[in-house]
């Protein structure tokens, strides 16, 4: 260090003179070489996107299955399980913003501020998942096991997807890197929810609840039907339940540690200078006042409604509307891995036009599929070409969310520059609507096909349901999707925006670290004083 030399030189004689000080402050002037952007290697990106499965993989699993396992396997009550299914969807969305409050007040460590989060969680997190797939000797107070390892489950999920997908900030501060890895984490976690289904659907295919010809029947007919398969063949079934869930609580904890391994968590330079870590409640006040936020977040509520909508009652919609009862799990796949397939594409439109324009583009090329299965008449092969189809739009959906957060976030550190440490906040309410959209379109759902006469287990289901279910899944998320590309308008992020964020930010992190060495050589002067 020149600046170094010089002080000691001078100090021999007990005095530092004037020209020594000036010889001091020069290397702060000094031209620094200009930072190499932050380049992630595919390996990085892939280690990162691996981290996306387990959530996907898990939920999946039990959106399509744990009810039929509750009624049918564990012999649980309808009424308690609904209860033990609404209870912890409402949970889950509840601990998202509480696990993102304990986040935002968690220190730096060796490991970073997220990280722990993950590698403590995810040991439990398998443990209360195996659980829930369990089926105990006793018969009262079973309800509350499952309720209680559902929400354990769902609470332990969240202490892993919320700081994980915080990370997405800090894995690089580019913005076109961070928006490659996004493209890569969403394919994985496609690829998560085809493999989710794929697992739990073959090795419990076994488990497919017999419908009965009689819509009318007694109690006692629905329990003699019950009681058709021996108590080996439900010994089987259970345990079929359990090899899935621990295939799946395998390829958890293998994505985890790939993940750990494969991702350094960095921080921001200008974030190490903030004097005082500011409260949790002023940073979800600013969050929530920030504007390009709130008319993100409105916009994709309603295109996320519209797709849960039609998520939520595919299953019905295929068996009762078009009448393929043993094709869901096909269809599912084929949209799934179209969604897997065209995710890079949209990756590609995205960079080329724009986030804004493949919003509007991705989320309505939806619209013309769903009015066509409004319109058609059930045919197998015109239902498998617009799944195929369909996965076009889930794979938009899929993407863009994540892809333009972060664009969100950085537009509030430019205008809040001295507030650091909001990721979490703004992260966890973003899954919180999100899972709040799905539990309005459970309850809409729900109260329209009681509404109009559906007939639990029933082979057949009158003329009100299935024209309702086709309403649930063609004309409401049709509107949903209109309203949202709407408030989409609203949106003030365009692609110059998000050019003039960045080098407003590359400035203030050039700032901050030249800063950070004048700093470093003011101390290194006072001690040689």
């Amino acid at each position: 260090m020149a600046k170094g030399e010089g002080a000691e030189s001078g100090s021999a004689a007990g005095l530092l003179p004037t020209s020594i000080l000036q010889a001091g402050e020069r290397p702060a002037q000094v031209k620094k070489e200009p930072k190499k952007k932050q380049q992630l290697s595919v390996c990085n990106k892939l280690c990162y996107a691996v981290g996306g499965a387990p959530y996907q993989v898990t939920g999946c699993a039990l959106g399509f299955f744990l009810q039929i396992y509750l009624l049918d396997v564990a012999q649980v009550d309808p009424f308690s399980a609904s209860i033990i299914l609404f209870v912890g969807r409402a949970w889950d969305a509840i601990t998202d913003p509480l696990v993102g409050f304990c986040i935002s007040k968690s220190p730096w460590t060796r490991l970073g501020r997220l990280m722990p989060w993950i590698i403590f969680s995810t040991p439990l997190a398998i443990i209360a998942y195996f659980l829930i797939w369990f089926v105990p000797d006793f018969q009262q107070g079973q309800a509350l096991w499952y309720l209680l390892f559902y929400c354990l489950f769902e609470t332990l999920v969240t202490c892993f997807h919320v700081p994980y997908s915080a990370l997405t900030m800090f894995i690089s501060t580019e913005q076109s890197e961070r928006d490659s890895a996004t493209a890569y984490r969403m394919t994985v976690e496609v690829l998560g929810t085809v493999l989710g289904t794929a697992i739990q659907g073959q090795i419990v295919g076994q488990a497919d609840t017999p419908c009965l010809q009689d819509p009318n029947a007694s109690t006692a007919t629905l329990e003699g039907a019950n009681h058709t398969h021996s108590t080996t063949s439900l010994k089987e079934t259970q345990n079929a339940y359990l090899l899935a869930a621990g295939v799946i609580a395998s390829i958890y904890v293998i994505c985890a540690i790939i993940l750990i391994l494969g991702v350094r968590e960095q921080r921001e330079p200008y974030e190490t200078q903030q004097a005082k870590p500011m409260s949790f409640f002023r940073g979800l006040r600013l969050v929530m006042t920030h504007g390009p936020y709130i008319k993100l977040i409105a916009g994709f509520l309603f295109t996320s409604l519209a797709f849960m909508l039609v998520e939520g009652n595919f299953a019905l919609f295929c068996t009762y509307t078009l009448g393929f009862r043993n094709e869901f799990q096909n269809l599912l796949l084929a949209i799934m891995l179209s969604a897997t397939v065209t995710i890079p594409i949209w990756q590609w439109f995205l960079t080329r036009f724009g986030k804004k324009m493949a919003v509007y583009i991705g989320i309505s090329s939806a619209v013309p599929f769903l009015i066509l299965v409004a319109l058609m008449e059930s045919n197998l092969i015109v239902t498998y070409v617009v799944a195929v189809a369909a996965g076009i739009s889930v794979a938009a959906a899929f993407l863009l969310p994540w892809s333009m957060l972060p664009d969100v976030i950085d537009d509030f550190h430019l205008k809040q520059p001295h507030i650091h440490g909001t990721e979490p906040i703004f992260f966890s309410f973003y899954v919180f609507f999100t899972k709040f959209a799905s539990g309005v379109s459970l309850g809409i759902s729900t109260l329209s096909l009681d509404f109009t006469g559906y007939q639990t287990r029933s082979c057949s289901q009158p003329a009100r349901v299935k024209f309702t279910l086709k309403m649930l899944v063609t004309m409401a998320p049709i509107v949903l999707i209109l309203l949202g590309l709407l408030l989409f308008k609203l949106y003030p992020i365009d692609e110059e925006k998000r050019r003039q964020n960045k080098k407003a930010l590359q400035a203030l992190r050039e700032e901050a670290s030249s800063s950070g060495c004048s700093e470093t050589d003011s101390t290194e002067l006072a001690s040689i004083l």
